[in-house]
């Protein structure tokens, strides 16, 4: 098939996610919209946590980090 400029329309792509990504923004991390919309989308993956190491902090980490960021 293809568009009014003659140009191949790929079956095989979806349309991004919007809505999932404005809940995500909006509603999970709590952005204002201003921020929302400035952030490219790979500031929006790593916000989401899309990058993160998935095996948490080792105790040793979580040490460290108490005794540099005390009460």
């Amino acid at each position: 098939m293809r568009a009014a400029g003659g140009q191949e329309i790929r079956r095989d792509v979806r349309p991004f996610p919007w809505e999932s990504a404005m809940t995500l923004g909006l509603s999970r991390l709590r952005l204002s919209p201003e921020v929302f919309w400035r952030l490219s989308l790979p500031e929006l993956a790593a916000m989401a946590g899309a990058f993160a190491d998935q095996s948490g902090l080792t105790r040793r980490e979580v040490e460290t980090l108490m005794r540099r960021f005390p009460d």
